[in-house]
Formats: structure tokens, sequence, C-alpha cells
């Protein structure tokens, strides 16, 4: 039996998510990026992280080829930086928001972003309209306080008061 692919995306519409900006290098020197909310933790040893990028994204090439990516925790200030990646911008443009620096790989790290992963890809695997990339996380930069910023229902939001560690 197959499923009904509007009750698929109308249930997945209630899972809250995170949002982030994925981030990368190209050879060419420039830069791409995503607005993404399917990225989650793998593993501790070696710490690990999973992202997940639609293959007609402008960056997923340059990922693929590359092998590198920043992870940017966006917070609930940054809902500008959030639609400029997820729109229809010319890759480098989005980045004329915000400040950019880099760590280990050179993919760009939002430097007001909660926390941010420089990372390695070290696995890729084809999942539907997708890639999965499974990235080694190779330094992380920790910003102090800030909410996070999260996707519901085609919406933004965030979470007020929380304590962060």
């Amino acid at each position: 039996m197959a499923v009904d692919i509007p009750n698929y995306r109308a249930g997945m519409r209630r899972l809250a998510a995170g949002v982030s900006l994925i981030t990368t290098l190209g050879e060419d020197g420039v830069r791409r990026g995503l607005t993404a909310t399917a990225v989650c933790s793998v593993s501790l040893a070696p710490p690990t992280l999973l992202c997940c990028v639609n293959r007609s994204s402008s960056a997923h090439d340059t990922i693929h080829a590359g092998g590198i990516l920043g992870v940017n925790i966006l917070a609930s200030g940054d809902r500008a930086l959030a639609d400029s990646f997820g729109g229809s911008e010319a890759p480098e443009s989005r980045f004329e928001v915000g400040s950019w620096s880099s760590l280990v790989t050179g993919a760009p790290i939002l430097d007001t972003a909660i926390a941010a992963f420089d990372c390695r890809v070290t696995v890729v695997l084809d999942a539907g309209t997708h890639s999965v990339f499974l990235a080694e996380v190779l330094d992380v930069r920790l910003s102090h306080g800030g909410e996070p910023l999260i996707y519901l229902a085609g919406a933004y939001g965030h979470f007020s008061g929380l304590d962060q560690a």
C-alpha cells in the first residue's frame, strides 16, 4: 500500500525542529549554503552529525565534491537569515548578512550561531530526493545565550527562558 504523500507531508510538518544553516566552501572560493531542519547527532566517538540535503539545493554538489560543511544552529533573531538561505537568492549573496568566519575546514561559520560545528564528510548515502551526509565534527564554536530558532507547521518560533549550558 502506498503512503498518501499529502498526509505524510502534513504529518512531518507537525515535527518541531531546530533551524540550522548548512554551509560549505567550493574549490572556486564561492561560499554556498542552505537552511535545514534535518540535522542531528549520530555519535560522540567520533563526534558525528547527520545532515540531509536535497540534491536540487545549490549547495549540494559543492558539499558532495568538497567534503566539508559547517552546521550553524540559528538563534530566534536569525529568521531573516533562515529565509535568505531557504530562498532563491544567488549562493554568494546569502552571505551578505551576518558576520562570517571559519574554523578548521574553511566552511563558513556564522559568528552569532548558538553553536557551530565544522565538519568533514565521511559518508554519503542516497535517500530519495536527498543525500544524507554523515560528517565528523572537527571543531565546535559555542555562543553564550540566545534562544534557538524552531520550525513547525511552516512557521518559525522559539522557546523562552531556556537555560543555556
